[in-house]
């Protein structure tokens, strides 16, 4: 269990998945560990995860680290469960519904990407400061519409400290990651609590999320408070950036190194272009007809692993695999090593996107890549169509 209070989180931290094989080849696929200021039972068994993953009821509820709990907010939809979760999913589903993507995100999100992509020609990009900008603007575009530009520069700062601070050690000490994530938090609650009172004053409707949210108050739909609304905009935040922004960064980076892939979306990508005038934006039907795109996000994910599992937590003494794991425990449900099991995936460590066409890959119960149970990930097809509407314009506007 490593070190009293600090377990073995350093390894973990500084080794990543290395530190998860190195304690496999030792201990098998299931063991224990102490990490992130909790002891906690790590599984890699892929028929064990599914399990876990579709028994919240049974008394595996989420189990995020408390660095994360707090500085995320405990109205954050991963850390809440029963009827709360329902709510809360519910109003997130209400703003992120397919019909809500195409009459009011996927506009902002075209336009956003159309002219995030000028100007790139002969200059030197750093991709990954670009897709991480790239990610947290997007997201910001759709939640707060006309006032995200002014709010983008403070903003953009601080949520930078607040995602440090949720893979930390609690320990709330000067000069921690912990310690400026906290106030983070804090910096960014009252630059969201100012916008949602000049709403409020101004009385207004406003196509965005936060609109929506505000909107769904007044008509009782879902009665969310300030700080639910708050949490709930930070979580979208949050949860959309890491994953966006790396997966768009990974599918460059595969698409350079494999010209055979980069051909093929090229030719899927200038087909929809053929159809258009240059100033049309990209459709619903659009996405739709991004089949092989698809495929190449779904393959980038799988092989570069953005999210190496998720945690929950025993809610009373159970027992699982033979073993008695005690109440308040973590179960880390460490979902990667799937991603490159053999006997799931022929040649796992090879980039191949066309595994993905004419085959039902997607909906294997393996499949694990977007959560699973009810807690898949809601935000699924807007983070598919925002890296999508970022390749259009990629692979169409340089080479």
């Amino acid at each position: 269990m490593g070190w009293p209070l600090f377990g073995e989180t350093t390894e973990f931290l500084k080794q990543g998945p290395n530190f998860m094989k190195n304690q496999r080849t030792r201990y098998g696929s299931f063991f224990k560990s102490h990490i992130l200021g909790c002891p906690t039972i790590v599984s890699m068994d892929p028929e064990l995860n599914r399990f876990i993953l579709m028994n919240e009821a049974k008394g595996l509820v989420p189990g995020y680290p408390q660095s994360m709990l707090d500085i995320l907010g405990k109205c954050n939809i991963a850390a809440v469960h029963g009827s709360t979760h329902k709510y809360m999913r519910g109003a997130l589903l209400s703003i992120i519904s397919p019909s809500f993507i195409r009459d009011q995100h996927l506009p902002k999100i075209d336009h956003f990407m159309r002219s995030f992509l000028t100007h790139w020609d002969n200059k030197i990009i750093n991709l990954q400061d670009k897709t991480k900008e790239m990610a947290f603007l997007s997201s910001l575009k759709q939640i707060a519409g006309m006032e995200s530009s002014s709010i983008s520069h403070p903003f953009m700062t601080e949520f930078f400290k607040l995602v440090l601070g949720t893979l930390s050690l609690p320990i709330d000490l000067p000069g921690t990651n912990y310690r400026r994530g906290l106030q983070a938090r804090k910096n960014i609650i009252s630059i969201l609590s100012e916008l949602v009172d000049e709403r409020k004053a101004s009385q207004e409707t406003h196509q965005d999320m936060l609109g929506s949210l505000m909107m769904g108050r007044r008509e009782n739909r879902y009665k969310l408070t300030d700080e639910e609304i708050i949490d709930l905009i930070i979580t979208i935040m949050y949860s959309g950036y890491e994953t966006v922004s790396t997966t768009s960064m990974m599918a460059v980076k595969y698409l350079h190194d494999h010209p055979k892939v980069l051909e093929e979306m090229r030719n899927e990508h200038f087909a929809i272009r053929e159809r258009k005038k240059p100033e049309d934006p990209i459709d619903c039907n659009d996405l739709k007809s991004m089949r092989f795109t698809r495929a190449v996000i779904f393959e980038t994910s799988r092989l570069a692993t953005i999210v190496n599992g998720v945690l929950r937590k025993t809610t009373h003494d159970m027992e699982l695999n033979g073993y008695l794991i005690p109440k308040g425990w973590r179960i880390y449900v460490y979902t990667r090593e799937i991603n490159y099991d053999q006997f799931l995936y022929q040649d796992p460590l090879t980039f191949n996107p066309w595994r993905w066409l004419g085959n039902s890959l997607e909906s294997q119960s393996h499949f694990l890549v977007f959560g699973g149970g009810t807690r898949q990930c809601p935000g699924k097809e807007l983070g598919i169509a925002e890296i999508s509407t970022f390749l259009h314009y990629f692979v169409t506007r340089y080479r």
